[in-house]
């Protein structure tokens, strides 16, 4: 596929990914065929095995692909088995009455349609809080609530800059479920507004989105799209650029990119969470809102866009973990396949939906 890229569009792939092929050969015992041909469906797919190592050079991400992984189904499974887990500990939910058993922050709550802000108590930083959802699943969101969830978070970011103008970095991130880390399994969003300079990993995307543009004399972020587009991964829809990403830091990786935190963006977060959900078979995720600060700082945060990163974090009923010491110290080993993810989210990005009506912005 990269050999099939535009000269020009190849030599920015070049300057940005670094692509590894190489074969890892085995011999099994005779006595293992039976288990091999199960698991695998034969016994030639898994004896010498492609590995495609993917190096993003800019921001130093890696994944380690490996074809029999990636070429298993994926399954779409039916979640009666974790819905069932999710309604059996609603009736010890603290967050079904959130006014009342959440606590608030010292400048109020934020109030949306089918959200509620309460301040965090084991907080991350100094200005931390929880937007409550309506639903206790999680899994049930709509398009009319994945947009209340972000303006709701929004006017909580406003009210607390208010209360400390010193805060200026905004985060607003959605761990679903337990296996993505949640503690309470209602639906819930967590905001940070932070001092002095953005969260490490953000502050580090910053600073070598600036460098790839003092040395390249282009946006890094209008390349990685253009790079993931031309490789059939990456589609845009409403001024809003999607792409499945092919250095992942988990399975089925997804980046949402637009110019502000507008209703557009807001819908296709929708969307591709919707495809997630429903096309996919995704249970549980983890979602970052990632942006440059809400009001003026010392440092350049040009050409720095809004952005949505979305990960897989597998089943919710098993018992292993998807992290381990390759993803926390090497590189990300992923089991799926971003061009099949790729293809799932272009189906439901171009199908035809009904717009939210606006409603007015914080």
């Amino acid at each position: 596929m990269i050999s099939f890229l535009s000269p020009e569009v190849r030599k920015v792939f070049e300057r940005i990914f670094k692509v590894n092929v190489v074969t890892g050969c085995l011999d099994h015992p005779e006595a293992m065929h039976p288990w091999l041909e199960k698991q695998f469906g034969s016994i030639e797919g898994i004896t010498c095995q492609k590995i495609i190592k993917v190096t993003n050079q800019i921001t130093m991400e890696g994944a380690l692909f490996n074809e029999l992984r990636a070429s298993r189904p994926i399954e779409n499974k039916v979640r009666l088995g974790v819905e069932a887990l999710i309604i059996d500990e609603q009736k010890n939910d603290p967050l079904n009455d959130p006014l009342r058993y959440t606590p608030a922050d010292l400048f109020g709550r934020a109030i949306g349609r089918f959200s509620v802000s309460g301040s965090n108590v084991a907080k991350y930083d100094g200005l931390h809080a929880i937007i409550v959802f309506d639903h206790h699943n999680p899994l049930h969101f709509d398009r009319e609530r994945i947009v209340d969830y972000f303006n709701t978070g929004w006017r909580w970011a406003q009210k607390a800059h208010e209360h400390d103008p010193n805060a200026k970095y905004y985060l607003f991130i959605w761990n679903c479920l337990w296996k993505a880390g949640a503690s309470l399994n209602h639906g819930h969003a967590q905001v940070m507004l932070t001092r002095d300079m953005h969260y490490a990993r953000i502050e580090y995307l910053r600073r070598v989105a600036l460098q790839y543009h003092k040395q390249y004399e282009s946006n890094y972020f209008h390349d990685l799209f253009q790079v993931h587009e031309s490789l059939g991964c990456g589609v845009g829809k409403d001024g809003t650029k999607v792409f499945a990403y092919i250095t992942p830091v988990k399975d089925k990786e997804v980046i949402i990119i637009g110019d502000s935190l507008s209703q557009s963006f807001e819908e296709t977060v929708y969307e591709v969470l919707a495809c997630f959900r429903d096309q996919l078979g995704v249970t549980s995720f983890n979602l970052a809102l990632i942006m440059p600060p809400i009001a003026p700082v010392e440092e350049s945060w040009e050409g720095f866009p809004v952005m949505v990163r979305i990960v897989d974090r597998g089943d919710p009923q098993t018992n292993a973990s998807d992290i381990g010491t390759m993803e926390l110290y090497a590189a990300n080993v992923i089991a799926s396949d971003p061009f099949k993810v790729a293809r799932e989210l272009k189906t439901a990005l171009l199908a035809a939906h009904e717009p939210v009506a606006e409603t007015s912005k914080p």
